[in-house]
């Protein structure tokens, strides 16, 4: 019995064991509420940060340059700090929460300090750019008074009052409002991508999308699209969804023929639009409809939209470089089993479950994510059970129930635990930029461009958030432009709803722009392709982001009345985004001088349907250019050959 027991003594066990009391926790309060948010953090914060040590460490060693001691030793120290941040919360939460806010005892101190300086050290680790930029605003709040640009003058603040904003005030910093939304929004949502995970659910609607994207050769690229739009509903994430779509499609287009560049740049461009694909649509849409006061089924309406637009436009793009880069021959469907067939079925079925939850009974999000995800996994479970046991299914035959559900269990730990870390650093970083005051100082600076010219600060806007964008995850971007941006937009007249959607857009948009992008990366990484080219080539096909990052100001009903005026809105916007799409990748005429201004006169009638400001005027070239478009795309492939020799843009 002894050696059985020691036999099932691993990290791996380890990190399960603490997966389910991190999970029990959150299903009780999800469907309790019992303490609220802050002291949900306050406590189960502890264990989230366990998980992310301990998994980073099952990975690989934290300091690769010190002895497998030294780190496991290190290990200990930094759960042991965990443990004992939970320990005094847990006895002292509400004295802290309540009664001593502003006095706190030198224990209090101790711990916020040991929180603090681990949580920095890990952001080290696995967010480098986000812990350069807290120590720079570290340095920065104690020595704002020898800043010699008067803009960024402050008259500085204690290492005391650093670490009490960042940790025990509760309201900022680690255990504040982000904190607060890891484990309650984001995690609840979450359970729907750990029980598809668990049950290979995910795998088997990219087979389903393969199958549905046709026989031609020239449609396998939208395997790319239709699979990462799928997958896009539960992750949230744009390298998250390469990582699990891209290992299959990437080789599957390679093997028909696609050139890696093109096939990691299709990839990337499906893969983004897992930031904006609902119900999930990324940590930003959560904080979106915090920011705002809203429910956050009010954000996913608006979502819905974008999606539609995003993605019938990256398919449009890829379509039409598809017609002449590949031939037109037919190839075999794949078969797709019955048992994924049932998955994929189940999965949307849970999709539609959660949107009728939220939109038609109206019942409060982590509710409806809760019963969401019972509904899910009790009829993955059941197909499970049926295929497996009932009707012996060989593709099940080294598949076991426990497996499936502690897969589900880890897959949550690890999203969870992670993001509960990125979200605990940004905590650290607004609090800081709080405390100096430098939001307020921006917010003015924009305020005053913004009484010259409106257009001005609009595109002074999409410059910072650009270059926050350029170094920062889309969650940063987002937050730190609601915080710095939105406010002196809305006191221009700027629509609350346009000025977070312009935001949010804004960090969806740095996830691919220059000079990094996780999601090109893992794409590039797949196809064995050039990251610059996949990157390069991801832009051009992404041109809808931008666009539509604009365009919500003109066609405001997109976001702002969900309905028929939304409708009609998204209409617009898609007919301009297409027009734009042909401009640039298709061809009218064979002819360079023939072709150029044609492209270019439609360019110019769809940046009117896009932007000009009276609807009159944009209905009116919306129904010049729809008939275009639709024209161009047949001549486009009479044009194509069986195999055009039309060549990757180089990269620059």
């Amino acid at each position: 019995m002894i050696d059985r027991l020691r036999a099932q003594v691993s990290l791996r066990n380890l990190i399960f064991v603490l997966g389910v009391v991190q999970l029990g926790w959150l299903l009780w309060y999800y469907y309790t509420g019992y303490g609220g948010p802050q002291e949900l953090v306050a406590r189960v914060l502890s264990i989230a940060i366990i998980l992310q040590i301990l998994l980073m460490y099952q990975r690989d060693y934290l300091y690769k340059w010190l002895p497998a001691s030294t780190n496991r030793a290190l290990v200990v120290i930094y759960v042991g700090i965990c443990a004992y941040a939970f320990m005094h919360f847990h006895y002292e939460f509400e004295q802290i929460a309540i009664w001593r806010q502003g006095s706190y005892t030198r224990q209090d101190f101790i711990v916020g300090l040991l929180m603090f300086l681990l949580v920095m050290e890990l952001s080290r680790i696995a967010h480098p750019t986000l812990f350069w930029v807290n120590l720079i605003l570290v340095i920065y709040t104690l020595y704002g008074y020898l800043s010699p640009i008067d803009f960024f003058w402050h008259p500085g603040t204690t290492f005391y009052r650093v670490v009490t904003s960042s940790t025990v005030e509760l309201s900022t910093g680690i255990y504040g409002i982000y904190g607060q939304l890891a484990l309650t929004l984001v995690a609840a949502f979450l359970l729907l991508a750990a029980a598809a995970n668990g049950f290979g659910a995910q795998g088997a609607m990219i087979q389903v999308m393969r199958r549905l994207a046709g026989r031609s050769r020239q449609l396998v690229p939208q395997t790319a699209v239709l699979g990462s739009l799928s997958i896009g509903m539960v992750s949230g994430s744009g390298s998250a969804n390469a990582a699990v779509v891209g290992t299959v499609t990437i080789p599957l287009m390679k093997r028909y023929g696609v050139p890696g560049a093109f096939a990691a740049a299709a990839e990337t461009a499906g893969s983004m639009g897992g930031l904006i694909m609902p119900p999930m649509m990324g940590v930003g849409a959560f904080l979106m409809s915090d920011f705002l006061n809203v429910p956050y089924w009010e954000v996913v309406k608006r979502g819905f939209a974008l999606a539609f637009v995003y993605y019938a436009s990256i398919a449009f793009a890829i379509y039409l470089l598809c017609v002449r880069l590949l031939p037109r021959d037919q190839v075999a469907a794949p078969k797709v089993p019955v048992y994924d067939q049932v998955r994929t079925t189940i999965f949307f079925a849970a999709v539609a479950f959660l949107i009728y939850q939220m939109g038609w009974v109206g019942t409060g999000e982590l509710l409806a994510a809760l019963y969401t995800a019972a509904f899910l996994f009790g009829l993955l479970l059941v197909a499970f059970i049926v295929f497996k046991y009932a009707l012996k299914n060989p593709t099940l035959d080294q598949e076991t129930l426990w497996g499936s559900i502690r897969r589900a269990v880890e897959t949550h730990s690890d999203m969870t635990s992670y993001l509960t870390l990125l979200l605990a650093t940004l905590g650290i970083m607004i609090g800081l930029f709080t405390v100096t005051g430098f939001i307020n100082r921006m917010g003015a600076m924009i305020l005053d461009v913004g009484a010259q010219n409106m257009i001005g600060v609009i595109l002074m806007a999409y410059a910072f958030g650009w270059l926050a964008g350029a170094g920062l995850p889309p969650t940063a971007t987002y937050i730190i432009g609601a915080i710095v941006i939105v406010r002196p937009l809305q006191e221009l007249g700027v629509n609350p709803w346009i000025a977070h959607f312009f935001v949010f857009l804004l960090s969806v948009w740095g996830e691919l722009s220059p000079p990094t992008s996780l999601t090109a990366a893992v794409s590039a990484r797949i196809a064995e392709a050039s990251f610059m080219r996949t990157m390069y080539e991801a832009l051009k096909i992404c041109a809808p982001i931008t666009l539509m990052t604009f365009a919500i100001f003109t066609r405001s009903d997109m976001v702002v009345n969900p309905g028929w005026s939304q409708i009609g809105a998204t209409v617009l916007v898609f007919v301009g985004t297409a027009g734009i799409t042909f401009a640039m990748f298709g061809h009218f005429v064979r002819t360079l001088a023939g072709n150029v201004p044609l492209r270019i006169g439609l360019a110019a009638l769809s940046f009117v349907v896009l932007l000009h400001p009276d609807p009159t005027w944009a209905m009116a070239a919306a129904a010049v250019v729809a008939p275009i478009v639709l024209f161009g795309v047949r001549r486009h492939s009479r044009l194509a050959s069986h195999k055009q020799d039309l060549q990757l843009s180089p990269a620059r």
